[in-house]
This record gives structure tokens, sequence and C-alpha cells, in this order.
């Protein structure tokens, strides 16, 4: 469910803005996506998992107040962020 230390430091160099870069929304936001991610896939088998389920909400909602405030700040960054992820909105 969680994301190991490896896939971290690889979503990490592969959206950061600079090097060393570990707070920008988008890195943020690529991390809490690769933890959705792997929260959708372990409902595919544990479907009645309701605390886990309550993580996942926090979680989208946690993503999309990033995402609003880079839409807020800097719009084209927020654009080639949702089609790099394939996020919908």
């Amino acid at each position: 469910m969680s994301i190991t230390a490896g896939r971290k430091a690889e979503v990490i160099s592969t959206y950061a803005t600079k090097t060393g870069d570990t707070g920008s929304p988008e890195v943020q936001v690529a991390i809490l996506s690769e933890r959705i991610t792997n929260l959708t896939e372990h409902f595919k088998s544990h479907v009645k998992d309701n605390h886990s389920r309550r993580g996942l909400l926090k979680l989208v909602s946690q993503r999309r107040q990033l995402l609003d405030y880079l839409r807020r700040t800097d719009e084209p960054r927020y654009k080639t962020l949702i089609e790099k992820l394939g996020i919908r909105r």
C-alpha cells in the first residue's frame, strides 16, 4: 500500500524542477498519485477495507488542494503536470 523508497526516489527525480527538489507541487502531486494508485489496486482485492478507504479520500483531497494551488499560481505548469500524470479534471 505504501510507496517504496526506491520508487519514491524515482518519482522525485522524474518530476523535480531542480536538483534536490522534494517540495514542489509537481513532486508532491506525483507522490500522492503514486500512493493513490497503489491504494486503488489494494481495494480491488480488499473491498471492505473502509479504514484505508478513508485514508484514500484524504490523499485525493490533499492532491486536489495542491492541484488547485498550482492552477491558481501557474496554469502552464498545472496543464503539463496533469497531462504527464494522466489525471482527468
